[in-house]
This record gives structure tokens, sequence and C-alpha cells, in this order.
């Protein structure tokens, strides 16, 4: 005979489920306190799963941190594709990429947290991850192509190598929100406002372009 308690036990999480309630978790414990002072009964804590999930799905606190890293650059390489840059123009192409590149790190706070704890440990965990570098092929060849595209019109200079780009383009921005609290105080005005963010966004996507025309 079912009792009560049976009847109104709540259904289990299935497995897809608790390991992405982990890495959400993961990806916010990891940017608030780095990889040394990320806790992971906190983790377990905040995806509402025991402990010893865990390590049963990420093995150990290492590996899940290379997880949190893997999945928020999946999030933004999956969005970089969706852009669709071949279907526009060489110079709206361009336009958009550096745009979105700006837009993503305004809206992604967490990114840039991780990004800043990784390298301070020397990105030996990025290193470590063929997943992370498989990622950034196809950024590249896009970026290639939308340059070739470009250089056969007659609009960008021919000069330009696409992965010295990708790191303009990413530095640009990055620097500005990594360092939006010290950059403000030294030129003693806010930086984080609605009015700097459309300031600065404009300027990092025409300085680009500039760069590359001929």
């Amino acid at each position: 005979m079912t009792t009560i308690a049976a009847r109104k036990a709540p259904p289990r999480r299935d497995a897809a489920a608790s390991r992405g309630a982990l890495l959400a978790a993961a990806v916010a414990e990891f940017a608030a306190h780095g990889f040394a002072g990320a806790r992971v009964d906190r983790i377990a804590q905040q995806a509402g799963v025991n402990k010893q999930l865990v390590y049963h799905h990420y093995g150990s606190k290492e590996d899940l941190y290379r997880a949190a890293l893997e999945s928020v650059y999946a999030d933004l390489r999956e969005q970089e594709r969706a852009l669709s840059l071949a279907s526009l123009a060489p110079v709206a192409a361009m336009e958009q990429l550096v745009g979105f590149s700006f837009d993503f790190l305004s809206r992604h706070p967490e990114f840039i947290a991780l990004l800043t704890d990784e390298n301070r440990a020397g990105g030996s965990h990025l290193r470590s991850s063929a997943t992370l570098r498989r990622m950034h092929t196809p950024l590249v060849e896009m970026i290639g192509r939308t340059l070739r595209r470009g250089v056969a019109a007659r609009l960008f200079r021919g000069d330009v190598d696409a992965v010295q780009l990708y790191i303009s383009i990413a530095g640009l921005s990055y620097f500005f929100f990594s360092n939006n609290h010290t950059l403000s105080a030294i030129f003693g005005k806010r930086l984080d406002t609605r009015a700097a963010l459309r300031e600065r966004r404009r300027h990092v996507v025409e300085f680009t372009l500039n760069a590359l025309r001929r």
C-alpha cells in the first residue's frame, strides 16, 4: 500500500538538470570568489543538490572550474556564430562583431571575473582544455573570411592578421570593463553609466573600423 509520504515525495531531478544547476551555481561562485576562494558546499547548496553530486558529475573542484570556464566561452561562441557575419557586407559585419563583443562583456560581468581569476592562475585551466581551443578556431576563421571579403572589396587593409584583430577587439572592451572602477577613480567620473557605455561602445567600434580601412 502506497503511503501518503511516498505519494507526496518530490520527483527526482534528472542528471542533466542537476549538471545544469551545478554549472550555473559554479559560474556564480567562481566569479564571486575565484577558484581559491570558492567552496564546493556553497555551490551544491545553491544548486539544491547533495554535495556528493558535484564529485559524481564533475570529478573535482578543478574539473568543475574548467567546466565553468568552458560553459561561459561556449555561450559567447554560440552567440557569435548567430551573428551570421557572412550575410553582411564586410564593414557592417565587422561593426556587428565589435559591437556585440562590447555588449556581451557589458551584460556578463561574471565572464570578466572568471577570466581575471584564470589569468592570475596563469591560464592553467584553459591551457588544459582542448574544448576551449577548438572553440576559437571557427571564430578566427570567421574573422579571417570577413577580412578577406573586405580586402577584395578594397575596403580593408590587406596586412591585418585575424588573431591579432581578435585580441585587439577583445582588449579594447575587456580593459574598459575589468578596470572600470579604477578608471572611474582616476578620471574622476563614473564610467559605468548608460551614457558612458554608449560613448565607449561608439569609440571602440569606430576605432576598430578606422584601423581596418585602407
